[in-house]
């Protein structure tokens, strides 16, 4: 015989936060526009109702893929939104997720609940869904709070990169126009995850420097002093 609760449940819901960077070093979410009330029409993030039975993680992941049609995605809990009144069909507390990916190598596809699907620039985005806008500021502030202390978005880039490279994806990320070069060189020097393979060939200007990412050696450093990793992290003076 089934439990008979006293008070009423919430529902229980995930929200997806996928950014995505083009070659262009432009930083982008991805958004649908629902297909069925409440707010028909409108671009919101991927997500929906988690089952009874259900992981939340399993839960995002399904729902991204069943709306979108990306998949293979590492995504990481980011903040539990639960406001009275952030959803008209009744008392529902969300769980947001976010990831960072190469939106050329995830192509997007409409289904499930969502009219379209597409990508759009964080600075020109369009009136969004329930508390979306809030879900999103508090995702682009997790990602460039993060990026300071711990070295994400080297996926994004070549396996080989100068730093010039790997700045220009700090700074796409952080939202600055230009971070001081030796400050940023010094500090991502200073981490000890990057590994010197030699210089360009083949380029008309003096060629750079070659680095790729060490992640064996930041996950052993992680491990082992992974505060003194945070204090030497990329904390710019911005």
């Amino acid at each position: 015989m089934p439990y008979t609760y006293e008070y009423p449940r919430p529902a229980l819901t995930v929200d997806c936060i996928i950014f995505g960077l083009n070659e262009s070093n432009t930083l982008k979410v991805l958004l649908i526009q629902r297909d069925h009330p409440p707010f028909e029409g409108q671009w919101a993030l991927p997500g929906g109702f988690v089952d009874p039975d259900e992981d939340l993680e399993a839960a995002a992941l399904r729902e991204l893929e069943e709306e979108t049609g990306v998949r293979n995605v590492f995504i990481e809990q980011l903040y539990t939104f639960g406001e009275p009144g952030r959803d008209p069909r009744g008392r529902v507390v969300s769980v947001a997720y976010f990831a960072l990916v190469n939106l050329e190598e995830h192509p997007v596809t409409a289904d499930s609940d969502a009219r379209r699907v597409g990508w759009f620039q964080i600075d020109q985005l369009p009136n969004l869904a329930f508390d979306h806008q809030k879900i999103l500021q508090v995702g682009i502030a997790r990602l460039r709070a993060k990026v300071r202390y711990q070295p994400i978005g080297f996926e994004l880039l070549p396996d080989q990169f100068t730093l010039t490279q790997l700045q220009k994806l700090y700074e796409t990320i952080l939202g600055v126009e230009e971070l001081n070069k030796r400050n940023f060189r010094t500090r991502i020097l200073k981490m000890g995850v990057l590994r010197e393979m030699g210089k360009q060939e083949g380029v008309a200007h003096r060629p750079a420097k070659l680095y790729s990412f060490d992640k064996e050696r930041y996950e052993q450093l992680a491990r082992e002093r992974y505060e003194d990793l945070i204090r030497r992290g990329v904390d710019f003076e911005i």
